[in-house]
């Protein structure tokens, strides 16, 4: 996963850069908004690694050190960026999910939901889950992928009710479905499988998590 290294600590600019005037800086009530949605725009485009203060201030159009109006850190910057991207997922999760379906025909759609958004927002994905960013705290991060994983678990117990503790099943899917996103990008699955599709993949994670489909629990 990429690394931003780049400090917490952003230094005031001087009114002019390169003889010229400073950015117009918008009103505070949009400038939050504008700021993260930059760095969303930025992130999708060009991956994590593109994500500095200086680029995102520059592109939102406002001086260097706005963002501390909102973000005194880099950190809080990325988070309010990252939260965004959990928010886009647990959308698109929603958006398909068939509360009619079987349990598993909704796992199966949400895990297939889940490899998409890694692979179609890959720079999001990393971002969302930079350990830096998680274990930091900063505007709550880790607790925003909640109730997309207490919606798995749901599914999980319905589907595997002589589970000890669904949450430790559902979590064990989950880490699964992660290895497969992120070792699947990087090309070890492919070459390792010689497959060129994951499908059969995730179809087997879901039998060795809950068991082959069909089979009467």
């Amino acid at each position: 996963m990429h690394q931003v290294h780049e400090g917490t600590e952003v230094h005031q600019e001087s009114a002019t850069t390169g003889g010229g005037p400073a950015p117009a800086e918008p009103g505070d009530g949009g400038l939050r908004e504008r700021l993260v949605r930059t760095g969303v725009e930025l992130v999708n485009a060009e991956g994590a690694q593109a994500l500095s203060l200086r680029e995102i201030a520059r592109r939102a159009g406002v001086s260097h050190g706005a963002p501390r109006r909102y973000f005194p850190t880099h950190l809080e910057l990325l988070s309010a960026i990252a939260r965004q991207g959990f928010t886009e997922l647990a959308a698109r999760v929603a958006a398909h999910d068939r509360e009619d379906a079987e349990p598993r025909e909704r796992i199966a759609l949400l895990a297939r939901v889940y490899l998409d958004y890694a692979d179609t927002r890959r720079g999001m994905y990393e971002l969302m889950f930079r350990h830096d960013l998680l274990e930091s705290g900063r505007l709550g991060l880790r607790e925003t992928s909640l109730p997309l994983f207490a919606r798995l678990t749901a599914l999980v117990a319905r589907i595997r009710p002589d589970a000890a503790d669904p949450t430790v099943l559902a979590g064990a899917l989950w880490a699964n479905l992660h290895g497969i996103a992120q070792l699947w990008h990087w090309g070890s699955l492919r070459l390792a499988t010689g497959g060129d599709d994951p499908a059969p993949l995730l179809a087997a994670a879901l039998d060795a998590h809950l068991g082959p489909a069909g089979e009467p629990r």
